[in-house]
């Protein structure tokens, strides 16, 4: 018996799986760019190259002058010239150039930290060793300029690679490996999530007769056996296995002695929902690799610096935006279509279920929520979330004020009163809670925020089970790298105003 998948036109034997031909363009586009991650890689190694270069030379420059004729400076002038191998050294040394540490995630950033903290330490290391008498202000100058450049070079060659994989250039060409549903929820998933970087091209599936087809299902390749002939046919460089109870321990080993021939990438799928990396370690246990996952931070020390950021940051954006915050209040306060007053308070639900009032410019008409009702069947989100694109209790100026966020700033307020963080879930209505499953109320246990991975991720365009879960996947993994790289990928999503209506 034969059936043809209407999404992808590839033909599906499912008495006597064979491989199949894929007549998808944008696959066959996808299997046409083997090799980028290495150039990826070399390119990157140039830039830090250029990075060193300019750090030690700024260190050169700024601690002995332009014109300083000083006898020893021609030692300077050669460690100027050996600093750049040296940066690039440490840098690969701490395996900031692996391709599993790069292209996504905050591993990379971190790495590149550590090489500098790594080469202050060798180089105080050997000038005790051998008597050298370094310039303390060379060093700190050179290293930390380094570090921060390095950082701000590797962001913006990220960016690229993300645009790239936006248009759908560059990716990871993937077969997945699993049941029907659950290689069609991890297709829809990965598709929509483009900054992963991961192409779907086609999947294997079980062999036996198939029931009914499953909708939004890539090129079929064959079935389990199948996988390794699938990849030499579409190009693949990327197995990803995702759990099944088909695939045990000894099926995994031999799939990976097949894939490892052509060094292709074996990723197998946990069942861990929305747990980060560094929750997680392999522990051997007689031959066994046992994953541990650790409890999330929800308390201790690290949360007590983090609610000093929150209120240090607040007070210093409050002192800055101080001018901006006039300016909107008037604007508000006397803007065509909306005089009233400026700032529109609302009682929201906080951490471990509290109430709190929350503050935000106003950018309704006053009676917005006596008008509430009568709008209610024209949502156009779903779940107990309430948004229209084209809302018309919103005013002129409350328009631009939500395109670039800018009725949040008062929040700042609500930062400094202990009441919401600067990074955290979005603040829900009472009647959202109230709507909330039992396992929805986890993201309670932390401050809502001002800012947060839905902020960066879409913001309105999200859905609500996908809002919900980026909110738990922050609670979850929380970290102050965390909170400083959302804080970063604000600036960029405010800009662009995505998902902001």
């Amino acid at each position: 018996m034969q059936t043809i998948d209407p999404l992808s036109a590839v033909e599906i034997t499912q008495d006597k799986p064979q491989l199949s031909v894929v007549r998808d363009r944008q696959i066959r586009d996808l299997a046409a760019q083997p090799g980028w991650r290495g150039r990826y890689a070399q390119r990157l190694c140039l830039i830090d190259w250029g990075v060193g270069l300019v750090a030690s030379s700024s260190a050169l420059l700024l601690r002995f002058g332009a014109y300083s004729i000083e006898p020893f400076l021609w030692q300077y002038l050669l460690l100027t010239l050996l600093f750049p191998l040296a940066w690039i050294a440490v840098l690969a040394l701490n395996r900031a150039y692996e391709p599993r540490h790069l292209f996504v995630g905050t591993d990379e950033y971190a790495r590149v930290v550590r090489s500098g903290i790594g080469l202050i330490a060798g180089l105080a290391i050997i000038s005790f060793a051998f008597d050298l008498r370094l310039a303390r202000g060379y060093v700190l100058i050179a290293v930390p300029l380094a570090t921060v450049v390095d950082l701000s070079a590797r962001y913006v060659f990220r960016q690229l690679l993300h645009r790239s994989w936006a248009r759908g250039e560059r990716l990871h060409r993937v077969i997945l490996v699993g049941h029907a549903r659950a290689v069609a929820d991890m297709t829809q998933r990965l598709r929509h999530e483009s900054h992963h970087g991961l192409g779907i091209i086609g999947a294997c599936l079980p062999p036996g007769p198939g029931g009914e087809v499953t909708a939004g299902l890539p090129p079929i390749y064959g079935n389990f056996d199948d996988v390794a002939a699938a990849v030499n046919l579409s190009g693949a460089d990327t197995v990803v296995v995702l759990s099944c109870p088909e695939i045990d321990g000894a099926a995994l080993r031999r799939l990976a002695w097949q894939l490892e021939r052509d060094e292709i990438d074996l990723i197998v799928a946990s069942t861990l929902v929305d747990v980060a990396g560094d929750r997680t370690t392999i522990r051997p246990v007689d031959g066994l690799p046992m994953l541990h996952v650790e409890h999330p931070r929800l308390k201790g020390s690290a949360r007590l610096v983090k609610a000093a950021f929150d209120r240090a940051g607040a007070l210093v954006l409050l002192t800055l935006s101080a001018p901006l915050l006039a300016v909107v209040a008037t604007l508000v306060m006397f803007g065509k279509g909306g005089r009233g007053p400026a700032v529109f308070r609302q009682e929201r639900v906080g951490k471990d279920g509290k109430p709190f009032v929350l503050y935000k410019f106003r950018t309704m008409v006053v009676n917005a929520e006596a008008r509430l009702p009568e709008l209610r069947n024209l949502n156009d989100t779903d779940g107990e979330l309430f948004k229209l694109r084209k809302d018309p209790r919103v005013t002129p100026v409350g328009q631009f004020l939500r395109r670039y966020s800018l009725d949040e700033l008062p929040q700042l307020v609500n930062v400094l009163k202990g009441d919401m963080s600067l990074v955290g879930p979005r603040p829900p209505l009472a009647r959202e809670v109230a709507g909330y499953p039992a396992d929805m109320r986890r993201r309670l246990v932390v401050k809502p925020g001002l800012t947060g991975l839905w902020q960066v991720s879409g913001r309105s365009d999200l859905s609500w089970d996908e809002s919900i879960r980026l909110d738990l996947t922050y609670v979850e993994n929380w970290s102050l790298v965390m909170d400083l790289a959302i804080l970063a990928r604000t600036v960029s999503a405010v800009v662009r105003s995505s998902g902001a209506y």
